[in-house]
C-alpha cells in the first residue's frame, strides 16, 4: 500500500481518507525505526514513498475542503 496515485484517491470519502491517511503515517513510523535502528538504505526509499503518498492525501483533503 506504498504509492497511490491521486486519481485513485480522489474519489474516496473524507473518511476513508483519513483513516488511509492514519495508517500510512503509522506505517512510516515503524520504518523510520527500522531505518534508525539498522541504517538500510532500501527502507530509506520506502518511507519516501509513504511520505509522498501522505502528501496526496493531504492534498486531495485540502481540495475537499477539510480543516484538521
Amino acid at each position: 500500500m506504498l504509492i497511490i496515485k491521486i486519481k485513485d484517491i480522489r474519489p474516496l470519502s473524507v473518511n476513508e481518507l483519513k483513516d488511509r491517511r492514519n495508517q500510512l503515517l503509522l506505517e512510516l513510523g515503524i520504518e523510520k525505526r527500522k531505518i534508525a535502528s539498522t541504517g538500510v538504505s532500501s527502507k530509506v526509499v520506502k518511507a519516501k514513498e509513504l511520505r509522498r503518498t501522505i502528501a496526496r492525501i493531504n492534498t486531495v483533503l485540502k481540495e475537499k475542503g477539510v480543516k484538521e
